[in-house]
């Protein structure tokens, strides 16, 4: 399959998993629908353990989720320093 590391999203994902559904019902063995859709069994595999059954309305609103969780865990994150901060200068060690 060579070495093209490209990145696919999850919508675009799910629409090559759905390509794929189609050509698996036309007979074609995995191997050919992974030449079709340019992209290794392996990447084929984990794809379609990742993202199999969700809609592409799905992928997107897990995409917002997946961002507002990494939003949330920096605000956390700033949070629990500034407590640290709070915490050593009233013990006066600043």
């Amino acid at each position: 399959m060579g070495t093209n590391k490209q990145r696919h999203d999850s919508e675009a994902i799910i629409r090559k998993l759905r390509q794929a559904e189609v050509l698996l019902a036309q007979g074609k063995v995995v191997q050919e629908i992974c030449r079709e859709l340019g992209v290794s069994d392996a990447t084929y595999y984990k794809w379609r353990r990742a993202y199999g059954g969700m809609a592409v309305e799905q992928a997107r609103r897990l995409k917002d989720l997946e961002r507002e969780n990494d939003r949330l865990k920096k605000a956390v994150a700033e949070l629990m320093l500034d407590k640290v901060i709070l915490k050593e200068a009233a013990r006066g060690n600043f």
